[in-house]
């Protein structure tokens, strides 16, 4: 039952940054998007993902690896287009 509410949680979460990284990724448009931000969401993202692998948390896990794969390439996006 706890990892049933830890994949609902980490869908909800991840699900809700999807619409940001498709927008930016449609549009190319990172003007409202800041560095420090996104660079300090990736460097928390990360962690929370070395703590699942240290639970040895699949919904910690996963939902953190698909985020911080989008965070990244926002980031990168951010680097090219600015």
């Amino acid at each position: 039952m706890n990892d049933v509410i830890g994949y609902i949680a980490a869908s909800l979460t991840t699900l809700s940054f999807l619409p940001q990284a498709l927008h930016t990724f449609r549009t190319r448009d990172v003007s409202g998007i800041s560095l420090g931000m996104y660079s300090m969401f990736a460097a928390g993202v990360a962690l929370w993902l070395v703590y699942g692998v240290l639970l040895s948390a699949w919904p910690l896990m996963v939902a953190n690896a698909v985020t911080l794969a989008l965070a990244l390439a926002i980031l990168v996006m951010k680097l090219r287009y600015r």
